[in-house]
């Protein structure tokens, strides 16, 4: 005999009994991988005059309070060459001042991974004259530079966030100076180290003197007469690389190589060419720390390198103003 009771016991033991159904919450979508970031500090020129260690100093803790993506400021300092002020003119003495200069304000001021290019200020003696060498010292040449730098040559390569970072070695001798371009030992290791580099993974190349150019700084300062007559303007191979075409066939056959930064003429540039894209990103110094240089300002470059091979670049200044 079914009562009020039995039913009421009956209808929950019928609840009980039933399967639970657990439906899953929507899956989050997965954030976006935080692009690479990199500080690339060129055209540095410490030197004990113009307080530019204190200049320097300055930058490195801008570089390290940049907080727009919610974690470390960037992953990675890159100098873009003429680290010091000069030592291609300079004797040991005023050489090594500088040298000393410089690894003190880094490890006074800088946390950060610090990964450098070699650039034309950065070659020891090679005006022998001026810096009275005879190029039979130790550290002749770019021997001082990579000695600072903590590496044998003075180009290399390696693997951050995704991509493939190449260090080159722009300054060839000529005469009692340089021009722009890869010796041919150089030349033969790039290809081996692209070669080397899956055709997924992009890469981004750093040379101190860009690898081509079209800012008139790197023209003559006056027009003279062409083939056909008309006036025209020849570019400096010690201002941009003179075997630019090699670059090209390289990039058409490695069309992961998204970018190439450089420094050297101390201001912002970005030239589109055949589907690569140069970017010249000024200088920490500006204009040898005396002031701006040709409008560009007391600055550098915060590069994002994203995972699918796109960059983006902006060139910020760090409030220093020229002092002396």
């Amino acid at each position: 005999m079914l009562t009020r009771r039995s039913l009421v016991k009956a209808g929950v033991a019928g609840v009980a009994a039933m399967p639970a159904v657990v439906r899953a919450a929507p899956a989050a979508e997965e954030p976006a991988p935080r692009p690479l970031r990199i500080a690339h500090l060129t055209d540095i020129h410490v030197q004990p005059e113009r307080e530019s260690a204190a200049g320097l100093a300055s930058c490195f803790a801008h570089v390290q309070s940049l907080a727009d993506r919610g974690a470390a400021a960037a992953d990675l300092i890159v100098t873009g060459g003429d680290t010091i002020m000069d030592c291609m003119e300079a004797d040991d003495a005023r050489t090594k001042t500088q040298w000393d200069l410089w690894r003190k304000v880094k490890a006074d001021a800088c946390s950060l991974e610090v990964r450098s290019v070699v650039g034309n200020h950065d070659v020891w003696g090679w005006t022998k004259a001026r810096a009275k060498t005879t190029g039979t010292e130790p550290l002749y040449g770019k021997k001082w530079a990579c000695e600072q730098f903590g590496r044998a040559l003075p180009y290399e390569s390696f693997d951050r966030g995704g991509w493939h970072i190449v260090l080159l070695d722009s300054v060839y001798p000529h005469a009692d100076g340089y021009i722009g371009r890869l010796d041919d030992a150089q030349w033969d290791w790039l290809d081996k180290d692209l070669a080397a580099v899956p055709a997924t993974t992009p890469v981004i190349l750093v040379s101190h003197i860009p690898i081509l150019s079209v800012h008139p700084l790197a023209s003559t300062t006056a027009a003279h007469p062409g083939t056909d007559g008309k006036p025209s303007f020849a570019l400096s191979g010690g201002l941009v690389h003179v075997d630019h075409p090699r670059f090209q066939e390289l990039f058409a056959r490695r069309p992961n190589v998204k970018a190439c930064l450089s420094g050297h003429l101390h201001v912002v540039e970005r030239v589109e060419f055949g589907g690569m894209t140069y970017l010249c990103n000024g200088a920490v110094s500006a204009g040898w720390w005396k002031g701006l240089h040709r409008g560009t300002d007391f600055g550098y470059a915060v590069v994002d390198l994203h995972r699918d091979g796109t960059v983006d670049c902006r060139y910020v200044t760090y409030g220093w103003t020229a002092k002396g």
